[in-house]
């Protein structure tokens, strides 16, 4: 497709579409709680893993505020789209990403963050 027409989307773009979804469906029942949080995604985590990331590379991540910045959950589109065995998964594996990280932020397990968590859409 055409630069130039509106449907067209780079990867990367369809992927920001899948990360804003996963919230959204979150959203009604989490809102408050999010409301502040920075959400970003990045092609690839940096190079210094966490001290808890052993082996795997991780697929999100999430910042506790620091100072004068917010929280923050990151997810990590390569791994992520590395990680999906076909474009299909993909919508459900973003989604379990970010419920992961915002469990960490919320310090909660993903499956109180939803039910649905694990399960394929």
């Amino acid at each position: 497709m055409p630069r130039d027409v509106p449907a067209w989307r780079s990867r990367a773009e369809r992927f920001d579409d899948l990360v804003l979804d996963a919230v959204e469906r979150l959203e009604p029942r989490w809102g408050r709680q999010l409301d502040g949080v920075e959400l970003a995604v990045e092609d690839v985590p940096p190079g210094d893993p966490a001290p808890w990331e052993h082996s795997d590379v991780p697929l999100g991540r999430f910042f506790p505020s620091q100072g004068t910045l917010p929280p923050r959950v990151v997810v990590y589109r390569r791994p992520v789209e590395t990680r999906a065995p076909d474009t299909r998964d993909l919508p459900a594996l973003v989604h379990d990403v970010v419920v992961e990280q915002v469990a960490h932020l919320l310090g909660l397990t993903p499956e109180q963050i939803d039910p649905r968590y694990g399960e394929e859409d």
